[in-house]
């Protein structure tokens, strides 16, 4: 009987675990900082976007992105000229462009123009 009480509570201390760190887009949205600018270029795993309205940056700023985000639900897909929201830790090293240790999630807010992008 205690055996079987403690592979129970074994197992669901493991499934707890798994769960933790499964944040919904709609939490990250709600409880992330964000920031909101327009796509510049675009690299391999990261790219580099433009925000006027960063909080502590009046005069603009721009940001290194990475692609690699802790949800598989954001949108990865950008291209020059989307407009998009990026949810992080809050955290950015003062280079330039400013890096983001942890990007939790990319939203695109305005899409660009794939008409002009597709004739390059």
């Amino acid at each position: 009987m205690k055996k079987s009480i403690k592979i129970f509570l074994v197992m669901a201390f493991a499934l707890g675990l798994v769960g933790c760190n499964n944040k919904g887009m709609n939490f990250i949205i709600s409880n992330k900082p964000s920031v909101t600018g327009i796509v510049e270029e675009v690299h391999g795993e990261y790219f580099i976007m433009y925000s006027e309205t960063a909080e502590g940056y009046p005069n603009g700023s721009r940001w290194s992105v990475s692609l690699r985000t802790e949800n598989k639900d954001s949108y990865t897909d950008v291209i020059v000229g989307d407009e998009v929201v990026m949810y992080y830790d809050g955290m950015a090293m003062e280079t330039d462009p400013l890096q983001v240790s942890k990007v939790y999630a990319i939203t695109l807010k305005t899409p660009a123009d794939r008409s002009i992008n597709d004739k390059q």
